[in-house]
């Protein structure tokens, strides 16, 4: 709101208004405001869950310190999506197809989680909202964001082009001309269903290479390809942002380092310089994408200041499947979305760890008569718990972890 304010008295000469034309600007003010929310706003949230007893009801697993936990409010993932949603919708450029994208994820996936804590805190049902209404909110939301970014006009990718190959079109864009040795090249926005893949040559992959077999049909094709990815990946990515949520702060601090790491990506694939030294695709517009992930980063490290050992308060599905999706889902506008098994292998781990323990289970009960485990306990980290090593140093190690995942992602940008 405040960009288009200033946007219009920039447009009367009013001193200092061009100052809102920066992104970097707008995303500082908006991870303070969204640290701001977190802390301040958040505390007086917490008294509210305490007031109304939204009490965390826990399962005896015979974990260390873990009935300790019990009683401590939950749902406080309505701080997280607070303290993203305001300063975005202040700071950012809300007819920018991207952030739109991201504000309706946030509130979809907040809703779906919403109702799932609500179901279990006031109706008292132990197992939430039905797996399938979960698994249709997010398949109705990768449909919303597959079709989108079909469909748009404005969701496009900038690629060298020779005169030779386009002619005089009107489409080329001005500012492309450039020298690239002897030979002058134009750039050109194209419709495209590449994507950034680790250690391949030019770190691109096309969707509608696999269905190159369809001839004419190929690229309609590689766009249906991509939107069943774009749902199975926002469905895998929230449930494992779900799945992590056991631990004070695990999830949290993980999503933090993450968003600090889209956010470095977004920047340079929204940077026609750093776009062309990195030799990554560059994308016009999404560098507005920044001002997002700036009060996501706010949120999450904010809401840190409640949620680290021993936590004040619980995000719940509230928190946790907006997360998980947030991630998935801006991984996916800005072409990242196959470095999401690097980037987020914190959550891959604990959505494997879960598989592996079921399925084993399984087989062995039926093979043998006797389920048996490959785990102590699943998911990941009640393992470590199990085996007598304390919950914050669990977190911990599990953060220096996701560090060392964010810098290799980083890194694959430039590994040929």
């Amino acid at each position: 709101m405040l960009y288009h304010l200033f946007q219009y008295l920039e447009s009367l000469n009013f001193p200092g208004a061009g100052i809102f034309q920066y992104i970097t600007f707008r995303s500082a003010c908006a991870i303070i405001l969204s640290l701001i929310i977190a802390t301040v706003v958040g505390k007086r949230v917490i008294r509210l869950l305490q007031r109304q007893q939204i009490g965390e009801e826990i399962r005896d697993l015979g974990l260390a310190g873990q009935m300790e936990k019990r009683g401590t409010p939950t749902m406080g993932g309505i701080i997280i999506l607070l303290a993203i949603l305001v300063p975005v919708l202040l700071f950012a450029r809300l007819d920018n197809v991207y952030t739109q994208l991201m504000l309706i994820s946030t509130v979809w996936l907040g809703i779906i989680g919403f109702a799932d804590d609500y179901i279990k805190v006031f109706r008292k049902h132990k197992e939430g909202l039905k797996g399938g209404f979960k698994v249709i909110g997010q398949v109705g939301l990768g449909l919303i964001v597959g079709l989108t970014l079909y469909l748009s006009d404005d969701v496009v990718i900038r690629e060298r082009a020779t005169v030779a190959d386009i002619g005089v079109e009107r489409s080329t864009v001005d500012e492309g001309f450039s020298q690239d040795g002897q030979l002058q090249v134009l750039t050109k926005d194209v419709k495209s269903t590449k994507t950034t893949i680790p250690f391949f040559k030019d770190n691109e992959l096309d969707y509608s290479w696999f269905t190159s077999w369809a001839g004419e049909y190929a690229e309609d094709l590689g766009w249906i390809l991509f939107v069943i990815v774009t749902i199975f990946i926002i469905t895998a990515v929230s449930n494992g942002a779900n799945l992590t949520d056991g631990l004070d702060g695990l999830a949290t601090g993980t999503s933090a380092i993450i968003g600090a790491t889209l956010g470095i990506l977004a920047y340079v694939s929204g940077n026609m310089v750093y776009a062309d030294y990195l030799n990554i695709m560059y994308i016009p517009h999404s560098g507005e994408l920044v001002v997002f992930i700036s009060a996501f980063i706010g949120a999450t490290i904010g809401f840190l200041w409640y949620n680290s050992y021993p936590a004040q308060v619980f995000m719940g599905d509230t928190g946790s499947l907006a997360l998980g999706g947030i991630i998935a889902v801006f991984a996916i506008i800005i072409h990242k979305e196959l470095l999401i098994p690097v980037l987020c292998g914190i959550f891959l781990m604990e959505n494997l760890s879960v598989v592996m323990q079921v399925s084993y289970f399984k087989y062995t009960k039926q093979r043998y008569g006797e389920g048996r485990r490959v785990f102590l306990m699943a998911p990941l980290h009640h393992h470590f718990q199990k085996k007598g090593i304390p919950e914050p140093k669990i977190v911990t190690r599990f953060w220096i972890v996701g560090i060392i995942l964010a810098v290799v992602t980083i890194v694959t940008l430039k590994m040929r």
